[in-house]
């Protein structure tokens, strides 16, 4: 069932602390004790979530008056589970919610506005364009707590020995992978069959999957023809590795380029850590980083990803204060200054990239190219778009369909998800 509380302001979801209960079903707080607010963190549970529950220690010291309940619920489940819990009125507190998501729920009413509230004092220091990416019709729903985007990552001994530079088109890369497989032995670049990675491409040429403000699919437009071609040309040519189309290409890929069997590929800042774990990059400073390529129109425009922090519209007045405590907390500079040097992932704040945070060469180079990062539109069926793409463009690429085919069939599927978009 729909809650459409939080269409309007705080003030409307307080009115309802008498009826509405959040905090995971938890509402047996003391009268004179400290509120429990829940916490659903989707972070991996190994590499990233000690750090959070470090800092949810650290705020319930500096706040006596608010104990945090932390759950670390796996990525590729939370959006279900959340839209479940939130449906039937039982959902956490907070949600770290990535980016995609938050749109969608906040059209459903599952989420607080943020705006003029303690969580969004500090909004100035965030970069703009993730702010405007936690936007919904016009209100804020999220505080970035963590950003990536993707960049072409390569291996400087390889590209020193082959005599190339980082390419700054995708011709320029063709072109250097032919160079580096002569000079090297080495393939010069490995791409990816994902729909999320194959994005760049259609940026490059100035388009996307669909005209958000027009209403208009345009994954099957002329620019996003030319914009795939390219993307399917890179598998095919020396020093181009063959599409792989297994359920394990992501893994092989990585594999592949943290131990010097690949030159270059193109990767998200969550890998940093597997980056140094890799022979090819034993000595940190060999990992180069640049802006992905561009495409004809002269545009290098990967997409922005990452996570924001958002409170529950159906939580009482109580735990909705706490929340909002908390988010100012999480979201600060010095936590993620914190999380930075923990987990080698990149602030949402310039004030976080602190002269520490940039010594480590993964995060200054993510941070050089972040700003050509390319945000989502406020579309909450946006995320979903990239289904589609993931089930055709592996058979494009592994030449089991042709490019306009899978194109066309993509468009179909995607015209399901927006039914009120024209083609």
């Amino acid at each position: 069932m729909r809650r459409g509380i939080a269409a309007t302001a705080l003030v409307a979801s307080l009115a309802l602390a008498a009826t509405a209960c959040g905090g995971d079903g938890d509402s047996g707080d003391k009268a004179d004790g400290p509120v429990t607010i829940t916490w659903w963190d989707t972070s991996n549970a190994t590499n990233e979530a000690p750090t959070y529950q470090a800092l949810v220690k650290e705020f319930e010291a500096a706040n006596k008056d608010v104990k945090v309940k932390y759950v670390n619920v796996p990525f590729d489940q939370a959006q279900n589970k959340f839209d479940t819990a939130a449906g039937a009125s039982g959902a956490p507190d907070v949600l770290r919610s990535e980016v995609g998501w938050t749109p969608a729920f906040a059209k459903k009413g599952y989420f607080l506005p943020l705006d003029g509230t303690e969580a969004l004092a500090d909004e100035s220091k965030f970069q703009p364009s993730l702010i405007e990416q936690a936007k919904y019709e016009g209100k804020t729903y999220g505080v970035p707590i963590v950003t990536d985007t993707l960049a072409l990552v390569y291996n400087k001994e390889l590209f020193e020995k082959a005599g190339v530079e980082a390419p700054k088109t995708w011709d320029d890369l063709k072109k250097a992978a032919a160079t580096i497989k002569d000079k090297t032995g080495v393939d010069g670049y490995w791409g990816s069959t994902q729909a999320y990675y194959a994005q760049s491409f259609l940026h490059g040429e100035g388009t996307d999957t669909v005209d958000a403000d027009g209403k208009k699919i345009t994954v099957n437009s002329a620019e996003a023809k030319k914009a795939y071609g390219t993307w399917l040309e890179l598998f095919d040519g020396k020093g181009l590795h063959k599409a792989d189309t297994t359920a394990d290409a992501y893994a092989h890929i990585q594999d592949a380029f943290v131990n010097g069997k690949v030159a270059a590929i193109v990767q998200g800042p969550w890998e940093i850590t597997n980056f140094y774990k890799g022979s090819a990059f034993k000595d940190k400073q060999n990992l180069g980083i640049a802006t992905v390529p561009a495409g004809s129109s002269g545009k290098a425009g990967a997409p922005t990803g990452g996570h924001n922090l958002s409170v529950y519209a159906g939580s009482d007045e109580a735990k909705q204060q706490a929340a909002l405590k908390f988010l100012k907390f999480m979201t600060s500079a010095k936590s993620q200054e914190a999380v930075a040097l923990k987990n080698s992932t990149l602030p949402t704040r310039d004030d976080a990239y602190t002269a520490e945070v940039k010594a480590d060469p993964g995060i200054a180079g993510y941070q050089g190219v972040l700003s050509a990062a390319q945000p989502r539109p406020a579309l909450p069926e946006y995320s979903s778009l990239w289904g589609p793409l993931d089930t055709e463009l592996p058979k494009i690429a592994g030449g089991k369909e042709s490019l306009d085919k899978g194109l066309s069939n993509a468009e179909t599927a995607i015209a399901k998800l927006v039914p009120d978009f024209s083609k």
